[in-house]
């Protein structure tokens, strides 16, 4: 693939030693073996001179164990499992394939992922670091091999980058469009947007028919998310160039992306300066309703409304949802029942997603009977009731306090014919995680494997601030090596998350470690998370560590921004 690799920063300690890369694994070895056993770390020979190396397992120099240094004070809650969720932890056989995997994974294939997957949770220097380390593994690539490792290291884009480099000229053949589109989307997540159009152009070289109007959309999305919104603007302008007509698509695109990213000023500017040579539909109007909601502009949305009116298009449901959610965002209840009355009146009734959120709305004011009421009369209304509405209500309960009434709506949802879904189960957890109740929460995630509904990283965050706060280090080990199975890519939330909570349950030297870890991965922690590391470094009388933190935020903006040339 004829795409310049990006140079990346080198980094150097104050020691004149470089820093080893860390293989993801070995950190959540290094959890499990100093949380659950009392084996003693291997010892690291001093070395003077500096040590080039594109990947180790060897920690930072400044949180090495000697033979006589234990990493931490163990305490009984670390290696503490319940045993009610013990067999199913101890016995969990990783990297099998999930009842929610799309491609049936045989026996050479579950071998070759877990090969690609040691290799590549593996910290790296460079892309090329990873071709070689590929080459070396002795695994044949295929484009659902390949698939696979995009969307599990879409935080990685390094690893992710590699890998299908790695496999395009192993292959010596182009891949499908839709694999592309998945590249192009994880650089666009890791803001490697030089490298990410450069991926694009390499689409338009290989033929006709590669970049289509899904590339677009993700590289207008991903830009509009980073909050390059004049970028995005560009994008859509230049769209002809890619072979892409600019369209009433193409334009929707762009301004649902503007809307939804805090941005609807300018997504009303495109849409004015546009609107006479493509001309809008309901999806464009509806859009910029949705975006003026979400800035509480009441008086924009009716004029967007009366603009939408002159254009022949009258306001639907989608329109009249999003007017009564500006109106929840105010608590202005009054105003809500009466555009509830004026969809009646014009033939155009509330839907269950009106409904929702009403009923959120309801309950986040705390008005708990009046929210139970919204569920009263939509099923008085004989509305189809969907998971959303479901998942509302039982964090409207649990909040409420009402835990067993929030278990019991859960549990009778299949008798009410609706499936839960991943957001029901996010929900659910959630709740028991909030009322410390580790053996349901747990028992939950065990649930969500044996039906096949697929976690995502709301589903782990609560189980890790429960797990950390009750200081059970082995289940969170185990939670870490879970995520990964489950294509749950470790990104900067995970990390903030993980530091934090080392940080409140006094591993300071562990939340050192996780730290560097996500700098020396690409990742740009936020300020905050320096801070509270610093400051509990600081009370404990840790000065080398703080002083080895300091030199950590110095080199960030380095490693985080860095752009491809």
């Amino acid at each position: 693939m004829a795409i310049p690799t990006p140079k990346l920063f080198k980094i150097n300690w104050c020691s004149s030693r470089s820093i080893a890369s860390s293989n993801v694994y070995r950190v959540y070895d290094i959890l499990y073996t100093s949380f659950c056993t009392m084996s003693e770390c291997p010892k690291v020979d001093e070395v003077d001179d500096p040590v080039e190396v594109t990947e180790s397992p060897d920690l930072p120099i400044w949180v090495r164990i000697t033979e006589n240094d234990s990493l931490v004070t163990k305490t009984p809650e670390d290696d503490f499992v319940l045993p009610s969720v013990s067999y199913w932890m101890e016995n969990y056989k990783r990297d099998e394939p999930k009842v929610y995997d799309k491609v049936t994974v045989g026996n050479k294939a579950e071998s070759d992922t877990k090969k690609i997957m040691k290799v590549l949770t593996k910290r790296f220097e460079s892309v090329e670091s990873v071709v070689r380390a590929l080459n070396d593994c002795n695994v044949t690539p295929s484009e659902s091999l390949v698939a696979q490792m995009l969307k599990r290291f879409d935080n990685n884009w390094k690893s992710a980058y590699g890998a299908f480099t790695w496999a395009e000229s192993c292959l010596g053949s182009k891949f499908s469009p839709d694999m592309y589109d998945l590249l192009v989307d994880c650089l666009g997540k890791s803001k490697k947007f030089d490298l990410m159009r450069q991926v694009v152009k390499h689409m338009v070289q290989i033929g006709d028919d590669y970049v289509t109007v899904n590339t677009i959309a993700k590289v207008i999305r991903r830009l509009a998310k980073a909050g390059l919104h004049e970028a995005a603007i560009d994008e859509f302008r230049g769209i002809e160039q890619f072979g892409i007509k600019r369209d009433l698509l193409a334009l929707n695109i762009l301004v649902d992306a503007l809307a939804k990213e805090k941005n609807v000023e300018r997504a009303n500017d495109v849409f004015v300066e546009f609107k006479d040579e493509i001309p809008p539909n309901s999806h464009t109007f509806n859009s910029l309703i949705h975006g003026w909601a979400k800035a509480r502009d009441i008086g924009k949305i009716q004029v967007t409304m009366e603009e939408m009116k002159k254009h022949g298009i009258c306001p639907d449901v989608v329109s009249y949802t999003s007017l009564i959610e500006a109106y929840c965002s105010e608590k202005d209840f009054r105003k809500v029942d009466q555009v509830l009355e004026e969809m009646q009146q014009k033939g155009c009734p509330p839907n269950v997603i009106t409904y929702t959120i009403i009923m959120h709305a309801r309950g986040k004011s705390k008005e708990i009977d009046e929210a139970l009421k919204v569920y009263e009369k939509i099923k008085s209304d004989n509305c189809v009731l969907d998971a959303s509405f479901f998942s509302s209500l039982i964090h409207i309960l649990s909040k409420a306090g009402r835990l067993k009434d929030a278990r019991e709506v859960f549990d009778e949802m299949p008798d009410q014919g609706v499936e839960r879904d991943t957001h029901t189960y996010n929900t659910m957890i959630t709740s028991v995680c909030e009322h410390t109740q580790e053996e349901d929460a747990l028992k939950l995630l065990h649930e969500m494997e044996k039906c096949g509904v697929k976690p995502n990283f709301d589903t782990y965050a609560p189980l890790l601030k429960m797990c950390l706060k009750l200081k059970r280090m082995k289940v969170v080990s185990f939670l870490l090596n879970h995520m990964l199975d489950n294509n749950v890519s470790v990104g900067l939330g995970t990390y903030s998350l993980l530091v934090r909570g080392l940080c409140k349950n006094g591993k300071l030297k562990h939340a050192c470690l996780f730290l560097e870890d996500a700098v020396m991965r690409g990742f740009v922690p936020y300020d905050t998370m320096f801070k509270l590391l610093e400051t509990e470094l600081e009370k404990e009388g840790m000065t080398e560590e703080k002083k080895r933190i300091q030199e950590l935020k110095l080199i960030r903006p380095a490693v985080g921004n860095m752009t491809p040339t």
